[in-house]
């Protein structure tokens, strides 16, 4: 993983417009999650979504379980090595390191918050935020934001390329769980920031670790250089000094 500006998984131009974005989306995450507190009914906005499109026959039913399956564990694991994979054979270690990393996280928090929210559905299912939006919202903005970074986009086509892609897979994935019956609409919101509010940060992280690595072995190089400097020519490294007896060169 190479520093400098131009291997940043996040881009340095859109820095300041994704963290006002993180900070704005888990604000939305905590309203929601105090709202629906420890609720097992859909709110007034949940349940007109559910009536729209509950009962979807095919072959719209079965595109929302083909979408419900990419974020299923095998069907996530076989996303991110995809997306893995294609960095790597880009020679770039650093986005893969950033992918595996960035849906880490997002997965790991809707699951940390799934039982302190502790809303249900079905049940006993814990289900806010909904965790398969938010891992291909994760994947859309992880995907977008390096090519972003590879197109050199400037921070007001970049940021609205890399919202318009999380919005469009969150609301796929979104309208597959409602679809399917799995999560209230609100759940998919709650996804949908929650992978907003992470990426960003997942994303400095990477690089500012990336970047420390980088810099300690530019300094480890320099402090301790290369040594076996060849011999002069006509002197052997016991040559003979007159009177001072045999010296090391």
């Amino acid at each position: 993983m190479t520093g400098g500006p131009e291997s940043a998984v996040l881009p340095p131009s859109l820095r300041v417009a994704l963290g006002l974005v993180a900070a704005l989306a888990a604000l939305v995450v905590l309203v929601f999650g105090i709202t629906y507190a420890d609720d097992s009914e859909p709110g007034a906005v949940d349940a007109r979504i559910w009536a729209v499109v509950d009962g979807t026959g095919p072959p719209w039913r079965h595109l929302a379980v083909v979408t419900d399956f990419l974020g299923e564990p095998v069907g996530a694991v076989l996303v991110v090595a995809a997306v893995v994979t294609g960095c790597l054979l880009l020679r770039r270690p650093r986005a893969a390191v950033f992918v595996v990393t960035g849906a880490g996280l997002t997965v790991g928090t809707t699951t940390l918050l799934k039982p302190v929210v502790g809303r249900t559905i079905h049940g006993d299912n814990l289900s806010y935020p909904s965790g398969h939006t938010a891992f291909l919202t994760a994947v859309a903005l992880m995907v977008s934001l390096l090519a972003a970074g590879r197109l050199g986009l400037g921070r007001a086509v970049g940021t609205a390329f890399v919202l318009a892609a999380g919005l469009v897979a969150g609301a796929a994935m979104g309208w597959a769980q409602v679809a399917l019956g799995s999560h209230y609409a609100t759940d998919t919101l709650g996804g949908w920031c929650t992978a907003l509010a992470v990426l960003p940060v997942s994303a400095w992280l990477v690089d500012r670790t990336a970047d420390r690595l980088a810099d300690r072995t530019t300094a480890g190089r320099r402090t301790n250089p290369p040594t076996g400097e060849p011999t002069p020519v006509g002197r052997s490294a016991t040559d003979t000094v007159p009177g001072r007896g045999r010296r090391r060169l």
